[in-house]
């Protein structure tokens, strides 16, 4: 793209068609690529905790990155009491720029684009620690986030048997639909205890901005992996500190998932280990198949970056995007103002 005026922008609409494009569960497998590829590099990014604004409503965010080549942030907010009045509980969008000029090169939603690469990280990292020939997931809550993570799973391990429980009725009727004809073999179970019997992996991804115990200490068998994604933000947590205190803990980018996640629960100084390292062949992953392991997942920048720069590439290919007349290029760059009196509209002639 030649005209310095235009930065490729993709809508809903577009990022629809591009995943269908692609196909579901290619993209989370070329996104989950994309992470690993990422992280293994993770020195050479700018790296910091998320900008947040709490309020008694929900956050509002800001997660940005930079390789020294590419710089790309995304905005997103989580707001829980949204689902009540027909809105989302996350909406985000998201920017990548060229370092070298400052100027943009892409801007896309990233509501569906963060659904996917959230289900692409957790299941690159069960596949580094959970028990290997893992099929079996619990998946408690059923929200917007379930189904990315029922693919994702799939597509990277293997998993083809669901147990699915939510305290609302309504969001395992929607899942069970939704997944009905994607061939899993599918339960609807009655409570967390129900679903978790028999599971080698449990996702829980809830919703409810609080301190929480989603699942409790008796409920985690030996050699359960557990994706703990709903712990998001200061004061909101699913898993039980016993829980924590007895597994192999996993993490994104430590200072951050210390005031966000589930390890908030714990001293500052409790080991964990951050999951470039693992897939970087730095750190060890699971130890034996008796051992519980616990990705303490709360998304990160670079995620985002990997994610963005795939939508990049992804557009040399399937072009679904719209020009989006964004930036100031006058024919003189030191003269902004009169590019502006130029396009002053012609006075009416009495």
């Amino acid at each position: 793209m030649t005209a310095l005026n235009i930065v490729p922008f993709v809508s809903v609409d577009n990022m629809m068609r591009l995943v269908h494009a692609v196909g579901i569960e290619a993209m989370l497998v070329r996104l989950a690529a994309a992470v690993a590829e990422d992280f293994s590099r993770w020195e050479a990014f700018h790296k910091t905790p998320r900008i947040a604004a709490h309020s008694s409503d929900g956050v509002i965010e800001l997660m940005p990155t930079s390789d020294g080549q590419t710089y790309g942030f995304k905005y997103v907010n989580g707001h829980p009491k949204n689902a009540a009045g027909g809105r989302q509980t996350v909406t985000a969008f998201g920017v990548l720029a060229d370092v070298g000029n400052g100027y943009p090169v892409l801007i896309t939603e990233m509501t569906l684009l963060t659904a996917l690469r959230t289900a692409a990280t957790s299941a690159l990292a069960a596949r580094a620690l959970a028990r290997p020939g893992s099929r079996t997931m619990a998946l408690i809550g059923n929200g917007a986030q379930a189904e990315f993570q029922a693919l994702a799973f799939r597509a990277l391990l293997g998993v083809d048997v669901l147990r699915l429980y939510d305290i609302d009725p309504a969001a395992t009727a929607k899942c069970l639909r939704n997944l009905a004809s994607l061939g899993f073999d599918l339960t609807a179970c009655g409570s967390t205890e129900e679903a978790v019997r028999g599971a080698d992996i449990v996702t829980t991804v809830t919703a409810d901005k609080r301190n929480a115990v989603i699942l409790s200490d008796n409920l985690v068998g030996e050699g359960m992996h557990i994706n703990a994604v709903g712990g998001d933000c200061p004061g909101k947590t699913e898993l039980a500190p016993e829980v924590l205190a007895r597994a192999a803990l996993f993490v994104e980018y430590e200072p951050q998932t210390r005031i966000e996640c589930e390890i908030q629960q714990l001293a500052p100084d409790h080991p964990v280990t951050e999951l470039w390292r693992v897939l970087a062949g730095l750190a060890p992953g699971r130890h034996d198949a008796r051992q519980v392991t616990v990705f303490d997942s709360v998304g990160f920048a670079i995620e985002d970056f990997s994610a963005l720069r795939t939508v990049r590439d992804l557009l040399a290919e399937h072009p679904y995007y719209e020009e989006l007349d964004l930036l100031a290029d006058p024919d003189d760059p030191r003269d902004l103002f009169g590019m502006l009196l130029r396009a002053a509209p012609p006075r009416l002639v009495a």
